[in-house]
């Protein structure tokens, strides 16, 4: 991967919050956020003012609390909109409109003319209350290029600082995103923000792509929480970002908590097998893999657990081998000989096999048998 010039803006208190079921209360954003801060996340999107009263003062908390990042709201082409998040004391607004036919003409009603002319308007107005203006086309994947182009041109012109490409529906591929950001980068001199959606199971690859194509600012969630499928996630983009781009300014420690952190507030679980997060990322089974992990953890490991904040599991079952049940076995202060190891071992894979899980509690007896030598037969 070539080096890229890159920040990271995290939407999990807005777009991730957007998940159905998920709501945050001011104090879980203020959580999130001085989390978030201590990764290093340069810019936290933290609402919509103009939703609620308590979005508005949960937006305004955040910005109080004297961070490291930049604070951005959310907003719609509207005066009301924007002065809810001039009113919270944020740094940037992200004012956004949709710039597809279809959008256009099922939202909005009006002429792509008026639509831009409003937006402008309101881009001007924000500018001149001395905030960063970020532009976003909502369903820009599904805009025609020209129309794209010359909406992005026409923001410029009204004082935005940057502008956003927004695949809102996800139905963009990586060849698609990056031959598209391409386009725009020669076209568009402000800084380009890329937003993907996961309808397609794309988002992250979306978002690196459309960064080694020139995009600026990342748009990402924790745990990949946004509508429907979700946004990208931050902690797969910040683990690519640390092995393959070589960017080692963000506190990859922090993101295990940062993702129990959001699971809990959200309400949200992670799936077991989640990239990165997931109890499962550096969990271990095979008998061929835990033998080969206890001489190099980098055989059956790209990165090491604690670079996220997480730990190295052995999971027992039918493909356990006796490596791992002299290393489990040891680390929990109990010393088997050969027999047994063999036995112990006989007994997970039978257990398991029959569907019966190997808990932890079913270990230490094993183990416990095993020492006192006695002969259970099951």
């Amino acid at each position: 991967m070539k080096k890229l010039h890159v920040e990271i803006c995290d939407v999990t208190l807005r777009d991730g919050e957007q998940t159905p079921g998920v709501t945050f209360t001011r104090e879980d954003k203020m959580e999130i956020a001085s989390l978030l801060d201590a990764t290093g996340v340069e810019v936290i999107e933290a609402g919509f003012p103009a939703v609620s009263a308590k979005e508005q003062e949960a937006v305004r908390a955040v910005c109080r609390m004297d961070l490291g990042a930049r604070i951005c709201a959310l907003s719609r082409a509207r005066k009301g909109d924007v002065d809810a998040a001039l009113d919270c004391g944020v740094d940037m607004i992200g004012l956004f409109a949709a710039t597809s036919d279809l959008h256009i003409r099922t939202k909005y009603k009006k002429s792509r003319e008026e639509v831009m002319a409003e937006t402008c308007a309101m881009i001007e107005y924000a500018h001149d209350h001395g905030v960063q203006v970020r532009f976003g086309a909502e369903d820009a994947s599904r805009t025609d290029l020209k129309d794209l182009i010359d909406a992005y041109r026409q923001a410029t012109e009204a004082g935005a600082d940057l502008a956003t490409f927004a695949d809102t529906v996800g139905c963009m591929t990586p060849m698609e995103t990056f031959e598209r950001m391409q386009a725009i980068r020669r076209e568009v001199d402000l800084p380009l923000c890329i937003h993907c959606h996961d309808d397609l199971g794309c988002a992250t690859a979306n978002t690196l792509v459309a960064a080694e194509a020139g995009a600026f600012q990342l748009h990402t969630t924790v745990n990949g929480l946004g509508e429907r499928a979700g946004n990208t996630p931050l902690e797969e983009v910040l683990v690519v970002l640390a092995t393959k781009a070589g960017i080692n300014r963000y506190d990859l420690s922090q993101i295990g908590a940062l993702s129990d952190l959001v699971a809990r507030t959200s309400g949200v679980e992670v799936a077991r097998n989640k990239a990165v997060v997931g109890a499962n990322a550096f969990a271990h089974e095979s008998g061929i893999h835990i033998a080969a992990l206890l001489e190099d953890p980098s055989t059956y490991e790209y990165y090491r657990p604690a670079l996220v904040g997480r730990e190295r599991t052995f999971v027992l079952g039918k493909h356990t081998g006796r490596h791992a049940i002299e290393h489990v076995a040891a680390s929990l202060g109990y010393h088997l000989n050969d027999e047994g190891v063999r036995w112990v071992l006989h007994e997970v894979k039978r257990r398991s096999e029959a569907k019966c899980n190997v808990t932890p509690e079913v270990l230490r007896d094993l183990l416990c048998t095993a020492v006192r030598g006695r002969e259970v037969r099951g």
